[in-house]
């Protein structure tokens, strides 16, 4: 199956196909989650209209971190299996995922102002989640370091699958170390410690975000075949 999704035409092929009810799904999800997460759904007793901000943050934080897992996923297909179009989804998502994270970072210096009394603390889920932003401008820069672009991308799948390490320290700083940032509240063993008002709505915002990905993903993804095949003739043209 991964062998086959690494052919282009058919790649092109299923993601011509998904594009569309991607495109919907977002326009849907984000279209009712907006409004009804900024405008009707509930102030927190405590944070009162501040707590808006989580609607935006805690999406942006969650696809940071997804994102970064389909880079390192794609990175390692790339290097044990040689998909180019690996590579062209990897490079693809790369600065969807730092947009996402820097969104995610400015949206806690907003939050965190009226919480915390300061717009950043080194707390360990900050830092951690700083270090993520510093490994997607790296894989950006790596894979436009070089000249070949091979050299490029292989660089920056070996950046991309190390840096995986930083995952589960993000996910589970807030249980390792003692943190400012509030443990998790949705995905809990005993169930969302959210009020349903607050839930769904930001459950919708995630799905939002999610499509968003997937929409631009697609459309860069298109465009990076599309780079490449331009690339592959012109040095063929050139007898390179």
């Amino acid at each position: 199956m991964i062998h086959g999704f690494a052919n282009p035409v058919r790649f092109q092929r299923l993601t011509n196909g998904l594009y569309p009810w991607c495109f919907a799904a977002m326009v849907l999800c984000l279209g009712i989650g907006l409004p009804w997460s900024l405008l009707f759904s509930p102030a927190d007793y405590q944070q009162g209209e501040s707590v808006r901000i989580m609607y935006v943050h805690v999406p942006s934080a969650w696809m940071a971190l997804f994102t970064y897992l389909v880079i390192a996923a794609c990175s390692a297909a790339s290097l044990i299996w040689r998909h180019a179009v690996a590579d062209i989804v990897a490079q693809a998502a790369s600065p969807i995922g730092a947009c996402f994270t820097a969104l995610a970072l400015a949206t806690g210096a907003l939050w965190g102002k009226p919480m915390w009394g300061a717009w950043w603390v080194w707390d360990a889920r900050l830092t951690s989640v700083l270090v993520l932003f510093f490994l997607y401008l790296g894989h950006i820069a790596l894979a436009r370091a070089f000249d070949d672009p091979q050299r490029g991308a292989r660089a920056a799948a070996l950046l991309a699958v190390v840096g995986v390490v930083n995952l589960p320290i993000i996910k589970f700083s807030v249980d390792w170390w003692s943190t400012l940032h509030q443990p998790a509240s949705i995905m809990k063993l005993s169930g969302p410690s959210i009020h349903s008002a607050m839930l769904w709505p930001l459950l919708l915002m995630i799905l939002g975000f999610m499509f968003y990905f997937l929409t631009v993903l697609i459309l860069r993804s298109q465009a990076g075949m599309l780079a490449r095949r331009q690339r592959v003739l012109r040095l063929r043209q050139l007898g390179l």
